[in-house]
């Protein structure tokens, strides 16, 4: 209750975000229900139901991350001063990011539920009734374990997810530390540059043992799969160090004030904003494979395959933007001490530009490569 008193008076930014999350969430599982109803039509032999629900976890996993992000940006689960003596304190707070998460995630989840029996004809009154009855298997019951299962995957995931994001941490004397106490400045991120670069290569090399063991037909749509899923993994895991060596490397060789505040802060919002960066970089390099073999086959999984992209795209790009607010928002103590202490605001401007382009000058060659490594062995 106290999450759906919170969410009727929140800012409206903040509910377009918990209803973009919401929209993401039906998609999801409509492609969930859609595959379902594929699988019990009737076996399939060339296209297995398992392998169609396979490729709904792309999009699943999408949609967690930018509920994720969008919790972490939740001004009503961020810690304030006297909150804990009303007993919201670190783990209430948490646990009600959660609840906020599962509820847009549900109410999705419910949208999904209504169009698609609308779109299958168990539902009339309204337009388009049944339009879709044959591709759904109108004529086939649907087992209801079946659905509640696909549907509440979401919610669970999603929360899940945001609990485990946003869970207090704990100092090495077992106290708890408040969210607004700052991380050691410009800490490196854990080992995760190396591993990252070996997942990546380890799924390209997947991508090109899938399309060789097809004798140049474009790979099993399986392989091409889980190759291209190791290669999101190890950039999401490259994606901090990235950022990280990108900020050192910037205010090096005696830098001015620009680069000096660039560099620094791209070194404080690697962890921030390093893991979406790398997963867009995985989405684009995919789809710039993708449209280098456009018309030489067709989707693998027929029309699941657009909506499922497009979800993936704009569940990515969704969670940088959010990310890149949680970073603006942290930065915001910083810049107010700045312009206190006579900085410009030009100054300022142009440090926010200078650690835009060189994110980009770094993560586009690497995503053209990453492309070019998927696309090879689909050519061949």
């Amino acid at each position: 209750m106290l999450a759906l008193r919170l969410a009727r008076g929140a800012h409206p930014l903040v509910l377009l975000r918990r209803l973009m999350v919401a929209a993401a969430s039906a998609g999801v599982g409509f492609l969930l229900l859609c595959t379902l109803s594929y699988a019990v039509a009737g076996p399939h032999p060339s296209d297995p139901a398992l392998l169609r629900l396979a490729w709904c976890l792309a999009p699943l996993a999408a949609t967690v991350q930018f509920a994720v992000a969008v919790a972490r940006t939740d001004p009503g689960a961020r810690p304030r001063q006297g909150l804990s003596a009303v007993g919201l304190g670190p783990v209430r707070l948490t646990a009600l990011a959660a609840a906020s998460t599962a509820v847009s995630c549900t109410l999705g989840s419910m949208v999904a539920l209504l169009f698609f029996l609308h779109l299958r004809g168990d539902l009339t009154g309204m337009p388009f009734d049944g339009d879709a009855a044959e591709l759904l298997a109108a004529g086939q019951p649907l087992p209801l374990g079946a659905v509640l299962l696909l549907l509440a995957l979401v919610p669970v995931v999603g929360a899940g997810a945001a609990a485990l994001a946003l869970r207090p941490r704990r100092s090495v004397w077992g106290e708890g530390i408040d969210d607004d106490e700052p991380e050691p400045a410009f800490e490196a991120p854990p080992g995760g540059l190396p591993w990252g670069v070996a997942l990546t290569a380890v799924g390209a090399a997947v991508e090109a043992y899938a399309g060789r063991g097809t004798g140049g037909g474009g790979g099993t749509p399986a392989g091409v799969l889980a190759g291209w899923t190791l290669t999101a993994v190890g950039l999401a895991m490259a994606g901090p160090g990235i950022a990280h060596v990108c900020g050192r490397v910037l205010q090096s060789l005696h830098p001015g004030a620009v680069r000096l505040l660039a560099g620094r802060a791209l070194m404080d919002d690697a962890r921030r904003i390093g893991r979406p960066l790398g997963v867009v970089s995985a989405v684009v390099s995919a789809l710039i494979a993708a449209s280098a073999l456009a018309g030489e086959r067709p989707q693998p999984f027929g029309p699941l395959t657009g909506l499922g992209a497009a979800l993936v795209v704009a569940c990515t790009v969704a969670a940088l933007l959010t990310s890149a607010l949680e970073a603006k928002h942290a930065r915001a103590t910083t810049r107010e001490g700045l312009l206190d202490l006579g900085a410009p605001a030009g100054l300022l401007r142009a440090t926010a530009a200078l650690r835009a382009v060189v994110l980009l000058l770094v993560f586009a060659p690497i995503t053209w490569a990453v492309a070019e490594l998927a696309a090879l062995p689909l050519r061949r």
